[in-house]
């Protein structure tokens, strides 16, 4: 994926300026792609010379005007396009599960304090997940409405990080509890 695409998504949910959308990179698009300031502003100038994007000047009251981004024709079609494309599963590459295997020829119990740290990063994500889940995704009565696709599509994705992160904490557990028998 590309960052253009990541953009194309959260400028269809809301429009926005550069800033909101570092922003909300910042809260949950970066939690699964991320960006930052730099690449977002280089970005959106690449995407508005290519018609993918427009902008707009807003005036704020006590602060410098803002320019506002929506997609453009373009962006949707370039959107569909990919969209339609297939991609390959993704590798997995993850630092600390090397240093695991590494720490039989260390020490393994030096490892501790490491595993630790991460599990405590990925129980405070969870806690961030559950706490926007709740916050954003109340049970929706079954009353026969049709099902919002955009609420239903960012709450499948929001799920796909709390079982993740699920997966993360018991797998840490178990990193834990074999790194405390050396």
């Amino acid at each position: 994926m590309a960052l253009e695409h990541a953009i194309l998504v959260s400028l269809l949910e809301q429009p926005g300026s550069g800033y909101e959308l570092a922003r909300r990179f910042e809260r949950s698009i970066g939690y699964f792609w991320t960006a930052t300031h730099q690449q977002i502003y280089r970005v959106l100038k690449r995407m508005e010379n290519d018609g993918w994007v427009a902008s707009r000047e807003v005036s704020q009251h006590g602060r410098p005007d803002k320019k506002e981004y929506s997609v453009a024709d373009l962006g949707h079609a370039a959107l569909s396009s990919w969209l339609h494309e297939p991609i390959e599963p993704e590798s997995v590459r993850h630092d600390l599960a090397v240093k695991i295997r590494g720490a039989a020829f260390d020490d393994p119990a030096g490892l501790v304090r490491e595993v630790e740290r991460h599990r405590r990063a990925h129980t405070d994500r969870l806690t961030h997940y559950l706490a926007g889940e709740e916050r954003d995704f109340p049970p929706v009565p079954d009353d026969g409405t049709p099902p919002d696709a955009e609420r239903e599509l960012q709450h499948v994705v929001l799920r796909g990080g709390v079982a993740y992160e699920r997966m993360m904490i018991a797998w840490l557990d178990d990193v834990l509890a074999t790194l405390r028998r050396f």
